[in-house]
């Protein structure tokens, strides 16, 4: 390893990463292990740095989605007690979870059982394939098919959240909450709160 190192004296910095791993010299003898001993600590602040961005973020991305988990459960408490869901749904519910817009969206039913008015009409199979198989809920930072989920206020949506509507005995329905700012949208801890609202509308809506 020594005459690697020997016949290749760049080696080490080239590979900056590989300081964070050796033994730094226990003494300083002239300028290459001062040289090398610095480069090493230079990479264990770089890494510090990287660390303590990581955690930061991590904090900041906590507290947005506690925040939105709270506009949720208000948003909820406001469908439990409206008398006219669909009117709850896109004048009140932005409002209380932050955002430009809610809609109300399901594909063509095969039942009995009406639409309500002023459901978003879907194409049979959107449902699965903008929320996802196996998914009760997702947040998009490059929404597609904006003008069919969120209407005239589809210039207004940079980030959007679709969430399934459990329609006990209607055809597959989705939420879509559209915002105009990402903050408004996190994307971590945000997915189970979303499925619990798309629940919540449901049960609302089967009152």
């Amino acid at each position: 390893m020594e005459a690697y190192l020997r016949a290749n004296p760049g080696f080490l910095s080239e590979r900056p990463d590989i300081y964070r791993v050796l033994m730094p010299p226990r003494r300083l003898h002239g300028e290459n292990l001062a040289d090398h001993m610095a480069a090493m600590l230079a990479a264990e602040r770089g890494r510090a740095r990287a660390l303590e961005s990581e955690f930061v973020a991590a904090i900041e991305a906590g507290r947005a989605g506690a925040a939105l988990s709270l506009r949720v459960r208000l948003a909820v408490l406001a469908l439990m007690r409206a008398p006219d869901v669909m009117e709850a749904v896109t004048q009140e519910v932005p409002a209380l979870l932050g955002v430009e817009t809610c809609t109300l969206a399901a594909e063509p039913g095969i039942g009995p059982v009406p639409l309500p008015a002023g459901m978003l009409r879907l194409p049979r199979g959107a449902v699965a394939r903008l929320v996802g198989h196996g998914r009760d809920a997702v947040v998009r930072t490059s929404p597609t098919d904006l003008e069919m989920l969120h209407a005239e206020a589809a210039p207004l949506v940079e980030r959007d959240a679709l969430a399934r509507v459990p329609l006990p005995l209607g055809p597959p329905a989705l939420i879509a909450v559209g915002a105009r700012e990402a903050a408004s949208l996190p994307l971590r801890q945000t997915v189970s709160v979303l499925a619990f609202l798309g629940r919540a509308v449901a049960a609302a809506l089967s009152r």
